[in-house]
């Protein structure tokens, strides 16, 4: 079975599906990892993403799978993926614990991005209590980390009070992320030795020694 990594955020803004993307593309880099992507949001960002990325690349090169689920078929869905791919990252819609549920059920491990402000750690409180009640693992993404930033480590130390695990690796607000996504393509194909390219990769590391760390458990 593969590992089913959903991008979870009940607040919007947060950059869950342009992580969801990056995070898919950097999967499929390790050990030629075969990954597949499940768009359970239903804005469908993530499946214009992939048509743009179809356009760009041809539909028999993109590189992963894509599927698209709702409400209660998400866990289904994810599941039935798992079986034929080495990772499925899945995006689910903000401000629905109902539609995000089945897909956070699926989980090997939940993704959380979480912007450094006191805004979004506040309502990210209601994400962490969610995935705590599904007793999956989760991990904390602090995501669209401005330069210099005094208040970045102090929102950390406040989302660690909330119980969270939060991942070494920040992801910086960087513009290349959204230039990147317009044309379905991601930063470490449009700037390979930039630094959000790097942090992404970095991401992707962590996530799969944790979740290697899990199953050797």
């Amino acid at each position: 079975m593969g590992k089913v990594i959903t991008v979870a955020q009940q607040k919007g803004g947060s950059g869950k599906t342009t992580v969801a993307a990056h995070l898919a593309v950097a999967l499929s880099r390790l050990d030629r990892s075969t990954v597949a992507l499940l768009d359970v949001d239903p804005q469908g960002s993530l499946g214009e993403w992939f048509e743009a990325r179809e356009r760009r690349l041809g539909a028999a090169h993109t590189g992963m799978g894509f599927r698209t689920a709702s409400g209660w078929g998400a866990r289904r869905e994810a599941m039935g993926l798992s079986r034929d791919y080495d990772y499925v990252v899945v995006d689910t819609p903000p401000k629905s614990d109902l539609e995000a549920k089945p897909a956070i059920e699926a989980a090997s491990l939940v993704a959380i991005p979480i912007q450094p402000t006191p805004v979004d750690v506040w309502s990210s409180a209601a994400t962490l209590q969610i995935v705590g009640r599904e007793s999956v693992p989760a991990l904390v993404v602090v995501n669209r980390v401005p330069p210099r930033a005094r208040v970045t480590d102090d929102m950390i130390a406040a989302i660690l009070k909330l119980g969270a695990d939060v991942a070494a690796t920040r992801i910086g607000n960087r513009v290349a992320f959204a230039a990147s996504m317009g044309e379905g393509s991601t930063v470490m194909e449009s700037a390979p030795s930039s630094k959000g390219a790097a942090e992404i990769g970095a991401l992707a590391r962590e996530i799969n020694e944790r979740l290697t760390a899990r199953l050797a458990a």
